[in-house]
């Protein structure tokens, strides 16, 4: 089963600094047949304009990936942790038994991202945050684990029985991923356009996608995707 779900119509929400479109319910957008795709509960498309971001906030019991696509993001947190991550670089928060972090675009442009939570395989734990850079060119017609609590060698650790994974393909080109049974995989194309079974993504689409137990996606042109696989 692979359901395609348009960029233009999940959630949106434009806060003049943010403007940012859900593709599962999140904040003021309640859609009872969207409110997660298994251990997969938010999958939030952010443009953050300049000079501008998130003030300090909580978190626990979650684990939050974001993946910066243009731009570059800055933490702060309440453990001591700062850091800025870049285009095509990945960050991950365990939030555990509580957290607090801010978020800004320091730039002088937009910054463009997905942030994803994933629940995590049990609540509580230390709370910790990471990052680390993924050039594009090592994920060239192939998937990558970027962040990954399968024990996925190089790939940022998240306390969830899920993996993020990246490909970038060239018009053309194909990639597979093996999907265990009883798995959930959500696949959306940062870039470019592709067919993942033979169903048409556009850039910025989703696709739930269970049941299938191989993945053939093919870049129908240039495309960054972003994939994830969980219970």
């Amino acid at each position: 089963m692979i359901e395609r779900r348009p960029f233009e119509a999940l959630g949106h929400a434009n806060h003049g600094w943010l403007n940012a479109r859900h593709h599962f319910s999140f904040g003021g957008w309640h859609e009872p047949t969207r409110m997660g795709w298994g251990a997969l509960r938010v999958w939030n498309d952010d443009e953050i304009a300049p000079k501008s971001g998130f003030p300090p906030h909580p978190h626990a019991d979650m684990e939050i990936v974001t993946y910066v696509r243009t731009g570059a993001i800055t933490h702060q947190d309440s453990l001591g942790n700062q850091g800025r991550t870049g285009a095509g670089d990945v960050q991950v928060m365990s939030a555990g038994t509580g957290i607090r972090h801010a978020e800004y675009n320091l730039e002088d442009e937009t910054t463009t991202l997905f942030q994803l939570w994933i629940l995590p395989r049990e609540r509580g734990g230390p709370p910790s945050w990471g990052a680390r850079p993924f050039p594009k060119s090592d994920r060239s017609g192939r998937f990558v684990a970027l962040a990954s609590g399968l024990g996925d060698a190089d790939a940022l650790p998240i306390r969830a029985d899920a993996r993020v994974l990246g490909a970038t393909l060239k018009a053309g080109e194909e990639a597979r991923y093996e999907l265990a049974a009883g798995r959930h995989a959500y696949l959306v194309a940062a870039l470019g356009e592709v067919e993942v079974n033979g169903v048409r993504l556009g850039a910025r689409d989703g696709a739930a996608i269970r049941d299938e137990p191989e993945l053939t996606i093919r870049a129908t042109a240039d495309a960054e995707l972003v994939l994830v696989d969980a219970p």
